[in-house]
């Protein structure tokens, strides 16, 4: 019995061997079978050989300047192509020992390679990251995307097979070398070698071969243009394989110094290439649909702005290691010059369009705006005081008070009391508010700092914003292409003028001009002037991080920021120094063929303050048909109702008992239009200034969305204060 049910479970298993073989069998042929088929269809519809020659990945756009000139091109470059009998040897066997050593072997798929990652990955407990061989690589290139996906990796592999099938390995080989990407836009060997090394790909040595194939792994970490050392160790592991697998003697290795090899010089730096890198992305957005057929791109820039803008910021930032950056618009917001950095070829981080750092002093252009807006005029009296708001006590540069000045000699001197008293009095949401509508796109908080510029702003914004301040209060939005063609000339994209919205009425920004005048004249701008008239304001943050000047003259705006990448302190740095002389050092040389144009910067006062003094003193009619009044204790009288005494620690409506327009304790008197007294028990609130009902808007809604793509300034509640800011 027992040896009867031994011989029954042998049988059992013997069966199941049987039919999972045969299963396995059978599914495997199916598979070889679906394999074969998804081949042969693939080799079937294959183009031909010449036509892969002739195929090209990529675009290319030639970028012309606001003249016509041609003034860069981008996209690929293929240099001549170079038949397989006539590439160097050297750059066969270091391709394929550096990239699949088994190359002449294999049949488009590398199964021993694949076995072997699996293996490793699974003794290494890591994912399998098996190398594709050069079929499959050229399969990718010239067919597919580089997703990391299973399903592109399946389609490589056929199409891998078909090209195998369809071709010999000498004609892939040569396919491959002519269109392999090694980074700059350098597509095949021959574009290589010229961008690099200056000659034809017929003239590579040993260890300029050896370069080239180190790049093919990752041609931005491995280029020599990028990191020579980076590019010389990955050369020196190219040798090594070569000797590895046969292709090189070991004696003449050893005399291999790849260092010694003469690399292209390249230019000091590209500064264009900081404006083509914010301008051509816009195209996505610009033409009606994608294309892949060369275009030309005509552009706002002017290239002997451009280059005076680029000297500019190289010959004023202070000490090594700082940076610099430049915006000039015109007064249409067509961009002429834009610099992002001191080296582009060192770093194409693009500070001009994409750093977000605090403007300091700049960014009271706002506060005073708002100011102008709620009614103070340049000649107001301001009193120049130490002050503390909600636990905040901000001090003047140098720590000295002016006591009563006016506010052109507050602004021009960038008195940090008296913006943080008007800020306070206008309402710090209100300062933010006017920033968002003259275009900063940034989070914007409302803690009473922020009247000094601790928000952080990107520098084509605070460029843009002093623009409309020269345009006579009127939008402005920066623009940098004005059409795009085709290489025969047809039009695919014309430049339309946005509609310009008034963002203040005419004698505000007749004021805010008559203040950024002053500053230049004779306050802290006084090394951005340039023998006409000019108007801009200087901005310095604490510890010497940021220096900013941004102004205007015959309708260009020029924005300049400096400071450090890494945020550290810049000894000496101020906006009234290097920025402001990079500022005139550039605008000295854009508006050399322009008119001089002198500012408008005379008030016409709206009716409804040009109205007679007692209706001042004796108050406005409140909603319910009431005058409200504030007695000698600065409490809320009403008629008909008894004054009632507040706390001892209240404010009154205008600071901490001080008016901050006459520097002078409070005699009883109406309460200022727009603002509100706070009744007792209950916090100060900020005063608001209230537009009359005969002043137009500013902007409407539409605009300010489409502009600062947010809700509209009114809509947005103000962020909370930080305690002891």
């Amino acid at each position: 019995m027992r040896e009867s049910e031994e011989r029954g479970w042998k049988a059992g298993v013997w069966r199941w061997t049987k039919r999972l073989f045969v299963t396995g069998l059978v599914v495997g042929l199916l598979g070889a079978l679906g394999l074969f088929t998804a081949v042969y269809f693939a080799a079937r519809s294959m183009p031909s050989y010449a036509a892969l020659k002739q195929s090209q990945v990529g675009q290319t756009i030639l970028v012309r300047a606001r003249d016509g000139s041609e003034i860069v091109e981008l996209g690929p470059s293929y240099g001549q192509w170079i038949p397989a009998d006539e590439i160097p040897q050297v750059m066969k066997d270091a391709m394929i020992s550096v990239e699949d050593h088994r190359f002449y072997s294999h049949i488009g798929v590398d199964p021993a390679g694949l076995a072997r990652a699996v293996w490793n990955a699974v003794n290494e407990d890591r994912q399998v990251s098996a190398t594709s061989t050069l079929t499959q690589q050229l399969a990718r290139n010239v067919f597919l995307n580089s997703n990391r996906s299973l399903d592109r990796k399946l389609r490589e592999g056929i199409l891998a097979l078909a090209l195998e099938w369809n071709f010999s390995k000498d004609q892939i080989l040569e396919l491959y070398l002519n269109k392999v990407y090694f980074g700059g836009g350098a597509y095949g060997i021959d574009s290589a070698s010229r961008l690099f090394f200056s000659h034809p790909a017929r003239e590579l040595s040993l260890e300029e071969a050896a370069i080239i194939a180190g790049m093919v792994k990752a041609p931005s970490r491995y280029s020599p243009t990028a990191d020579i050392d980076a590019a010389v160790g990955r050369a020196n592991v190219v040798i090594a394989q070569m000797v590895k697998y046969g292709d090189l003697d070991p004696a003449t290795a050893r005399e291999v110094n790849v260092e010694a090899v003469n690399l292209r010089e390249t230019e000091a730096q590209n500064s264009i290439r900081y404006f083509t890198d914010w301008a051509l992305p816009q195209l996505d957005l610009l033409l009606p649909s994608n294309t892949f057929e060369p275009i030309e791109v005509w552009t706002t820039l002017d290239v002997g702005m451009q280059r005076a803008a680029t000297t500019a910021i190289q010959s004023n930032v202070p000490g090594a290691g700082t940076q610099g950056a430049l915006v000039s618009l015109d007064r249409d917001g067509a961009v002429l010059a834009l610099v992002g950095g001191t080296d582009y070829v060192t770093s194409s981080y693009n500070r001009a369009t994409d750093a977000m750092r605090q403007p300091g002093s700049s960014f009271k252009l706002f506060v005073y705006l708002a100011a102008l807006e709620a009614g103070y005029t340049p000649d107001d009296t301001v009193n120049d005081v130490p002050v503390t708001i909600d636990g905040w006590s901000p001090r003047n540069s140098g720590g000295s008070y002016a006591g009563q000045i006016d506010l052109r000699t507050a602004f021009a001197y960038s008195k940090n009391s008296v913006a943080a008293q008007l800020g306070n009095e206008v309402g710090f949401s209100n300062v933010a508010s006017m920033a968002r509508r003259f275009g900063i796109t940034s989070q914007i908080n409302t803690y009473p700092s922020m009247v000094l510029g601790s928000n952080e702003v990107r520098l084509i914004d605070m460029t843009r914003a002093f623009a409309a301040v020269s345009a006579g209060g009127n939008s402005v939005e920066p623009y940098g292409i004005t059409k795009v063609t085709t290489v025969d000339g047809d039009l695919l994209y014309q430049h339309q003028q946005a509609t310009a919205y008034r963002l203040v009425p005419d004698y505000v920004a007749a004021g805010i001009t008559d203040l950024l005048q002053t500053a230049v004249a004779t306050g802290t701008g006084r090394a951005a002037q340039i023998g006409r008239p000019v108007a801009g304001k200087t901005g310095t943050t604490n510890a010497n991080n940021d220096g900013y000047f941004v102004g205007f003259s015959s309708g260009i705006t020029t924005g300049v920021w400096m400071g450090r990448d890494d945020n550290g302190r810049v000894a000496g740095l101020q906006g009234g120094t290097a920025p402001a002389s990079a500022f005139a050092a550039f605008m000295r040389y854009a508006v050399r063929d322009r008119p001089v144009e002198e500012f408008e910067t005379d008030l016409q006062l709206p009716e409804w303050q040009l109205e007679p003094d007692d209706e001042f003193y004796y108050g406005d009619q409140g909603d319910d048909g009431y005058y409200y009044y504030i007695d000698e204790q600065g409490n809320l009288v009403e008629p008909g109702r008894t004054s009632r005494p507040r706390g001892q620690d209240g404010f009154d409506v205008e600071g901490e008992g001080v008016n901050v327009r006459r520097g002078e304790p409070l005699d009883p008197q109406p309460v200022r239009p727009g603002t509100q007294p706070a009744l007792p028990g209950q916090p100060q609130p900020q005063p608001r200034p209230v537009r009359r009902p005969d002043v137009p808007p500013a902007a409407s809604d539409d605009f300010l969305e489409r502009a600062t793509g947010q809700r509209p300034p009114e809509s947005q509640p103000a962020q909370p204060r930080r305690p002891g800011e």
